[in-house]
């Protein structure tokens, strides 16, 4: 059995020791693919480090995070693509639109989402988006892109079921994280009415930690107790929804 999980920052830990101990823990749940979002420029070596580290088990991404685009950010961006040359990358991510924190940038940040998008067009590669707060907005850019080059991955879908269905329509798998653990969230009522074989398995670690770990550092190793929760909402074996999440995260990086 192989789990993936499609969105970690477990590169964030940077004690080596605590960063090991991480890794093992989900070498010890069968969660032995683990995909890297990048955030911003500093975040670029962090990933590499830790793909160095595990080759055979870490995969990275390039990308601004939305809440990391400011007035600087064509700058950014551009040292950012370059970094990308001799490198392996498997998606550009994560990008998108977040209107939570910060709402007076969201020229900035529509202006560097479609930038980002053109990157993946150009690189053959998917895309990973944050979107929070902001469906309309991103729903909009995607519409406005739609080709058979567009695909990639909804990182921690938390949207209604319509909102799931115009994402799978745009050829985006939905990622699903610990928020599917949370008694009042209302995503297991969604994903009811979605079919598990357009699902990716994510943690987005160290944040939203499922149950029973809510409020507490979260961990890529935790990526069970999701699998666990899937296996209810679909009334399957956790090996069935280890197989194909894994094999969607596949069609998804390619690897």
């Amino acid at each position: 059995m192989i789990f993936t999980d499609t969105h970690t920052h477990l590169y964030y830990e940077q004690d080596a020791e605590k960063q090991a101990q991480l890794v093992e823990r989900c070498f010890e749940n069968d969660v032995t693919r683990l995909f890297l979002p990048n955030v911003d420029v500093k975040s670029i070596a962090m990933i590499d480090d830790l793909v160095e580290k595990y080759p055979e088990n870490c995969f990275a991404m390039a990308g601004l995070h939305p809440c990391d685009v400011k007035e600087d950010y064509l700058a950014v961006l551009d040292e950012i693509y370059n970094s990308i040359s001799g490198r392996k990358i498997f998606a550009i991510g994560e990008i998108g639109i977040d209107l939570y924190w910060d709402k007076t940038t969201l020229a900035f940040q529509q202006d560097a989402f479609r930038k980002q998008i053109g990157w993946a067009k150009a690189l053959g590669l998917p895309i990973v988006i944050h979107c929070r707060e902001a469906f309309d907005e991103v729903f909009e850019i995607l519409e406005s892109e739609k080709d058979e080059k567009l695909r990639g991955i909804f990182h921690c879908f938390t949207g209604n079921v319509a909102q799931a269905k115009q994402a799978i329509d745009l050829n985006f798998y939905l990622g699903i994280g610990g928020v599917v653990t949370y008694k009042k969230a209302g995503l297991d009522l969604v994903l009811s009415e979605i079919p598990l074989q357009n699902l990716v398995l994510e943690t987005d670690s160290p944040y939203l930690a499922p149950v029973p770990f809510r409020g507490k550092p979260n961990e890529s190793s935790y990526l069970i107790y999701i699998a666990q929760k899937l296996s209810d909402i679909y009334g399957v074996s956790v090996e069935e929804v280890a197989n194909i999440t894994t094999e969607n995260s596949k069609k998804v990086f390619g690897i």
